[in-house]
């Protein structure tokens, strides 16, 4: 097992609890080890001859065999822990809520030098949709599919934002995870951008009911009074392709695992929250007075 995929295993609140008592039990045992050892060098270091009378050769090293914990002592060890643990159960928790801040301070600095070193790509991107304010103060980033139920729910509070910051900038990523409609669905709305009517398309897909696809996805374009032979050429360009593909792989780089996912500026709101409206507005005031050094 690889240190990353024991840091990956950590990051879990199973994976946690069951560190917890594996570190007082290793701690305990490197105790008694230590004092073995320790007691064991005395003994030598108390019939052996003085340094003075026989000198180590000039760059030996002197080695001291370390004292190895017993079955016995073993079987000590775990009763101790066992009850010490019954007998003070908050300090599972106590350390558990130590590692996870660790963790969780640890994945926040990744993702901060991922998000500083994609800063372009993300916030100033040259081919995503952007709706609102193109030159807003505030940038917020969405990853999204159109055939995931969080993201339709989530599009109430988007809408309402967006028509209430005359300020922000709204950058929409076409993150198409869940099947192969989402990715025909995406096509055709990165091809109704070209023509000027995403926005109108976007809104169209997320209160729809039902699977989105290509089928359905050309149904929305037909109503919206989209040039239907352009729509179809420019789904199947090297241009749309690339925005797709950039997507998939800037949102693994961030350790995107599922959509909605949202960022205001270098502030993260993973899912669809039940007050994403007023997370989102929080956030955006927050920006607006402490700024974001990596917009």
């Amino acid at each position: 097992m690889t240190f990353a995929t024991i840091v990956e295993a950590l990051q879990s609140k199973k994976g946690v609890a069951l560190f917890v008592p594996a570190v007082l039990l290793v701690s305990m045992t490197l105790a008694i080890g230590q004092n073995e050892s320790t007691r064991v060098s005395t003994a030598r270091a108390e019939t052996a001859p003085s340094a003075a009378a026989a000198p180590a050769p000039t760059g030996q090293r002197t080695v001291v065999a370390e004292a190895t914990v017993s079955p016995g002592q073993r079987k000590e060890i775990e009763s101790i822990v066992k009850e010490y643990l019954l007998n003070n159960p908050e300090i599972m928790l106590e350390i558990q809520n130590a590692l996870e801040a660790k963790m969780d301070k640890l994945q926040a600095e990744r993702t901060a030098a991922v998000i500083k070193g994609n800063a372009t790509e993300i916030f100033r991107p040259a081919f995503s949709p952007v709706v609102g304010n193109a030159k807003g103060d505030v940038p917020i980033v969405e990853f999204f599919d159109y055939n995931c139920g969080y993201c339709k729910r989530a599009f109430g509070d988007v809408a309402k934002l967006v028509e209430k910051e005359k300020q922000v900038r709204f950058i929409l990523k076409e993150l198409p995870i869940l099947s192969k409609g989402s990715e025909e669905a995406a096509k055709v709305a990165l091809a109704a951008k070209m023509q000027g009517k995403y926005w109108e398309f976007h809104r169209a897909m997320l209160e729809s009911q039902g699977q989105a696809n290509e089928a359905s996805a050309l149904r929305v374009a037909e109503k919206l009074g989209v040039d239907m032979t352009r729509l179809k050429k420019d789904m199947a360009s090297a241009e749309v392709q690339k925005e797709i593909d950039e997507t998939r792989a800037l949102a693994t780089k961030l350790g995107i695992q599922g959509t909605p996912h949202f960022m205001v500026a270098d502030r993260i709101i993973p899912g669809a929250p039940e007050n994403l409206l007023e997370r989102m507005s929080s956030l955006v005031a927050e920006v607006r007075k402490d700024g974001c050094k990596v917009c």
